[in-house]
């Protein structure tokens, strides 16, 4: 399933998982797995359907950026900045990150 036709936590949820398969070491993948499932389970009783929306398309343009960050050389990842959100941030500020954290990036928790 594409991005696109992304629309309930479940599909999200195991889009995320999918993505994980394209990580570089099997450490990271069981790292982000967890954190994918940590992030799943603490919204678990989220019931606002705008709310699960906002999720679910930062939760993917997250994903996207970690995806894109480890398919940098590791010389290329303090350049890197990525886009902070709109919620309790400006917009249009950035952020530097050394390294992909996809459990913090992925706004699910």
């Amino acid at each position: 399933m594409s991005a696109e036709l992304i629309q309930t936590p479940v599909q999200l949820y195991r889009y995320l998982l999918r993505c994980c398969r394209q990580l570089p070491s099997a450490a990271m993948q069981q790292h982000y797995r967890h954190a994918i499932r940590q992030g799943y389970n603490s919204h678990s009783d989220e019931d606002d359907p705008e709310r699960i929306q906002m999720i679910i398309q930062r939760a993917i343009t997250d994903a996207d950026w970690i995806l894109n960050k480890v398919s940098l050389p590791l010389e290329l990842w303090s350049t890197q900045r990525k886009p902070t959100h709109a919620q309790g941030e400006h917009a249009n500020s950035m952020q530097k990150d050394p390294r992909p954290r996809l459990g913090h990036e992925l706004g699910i928790f």
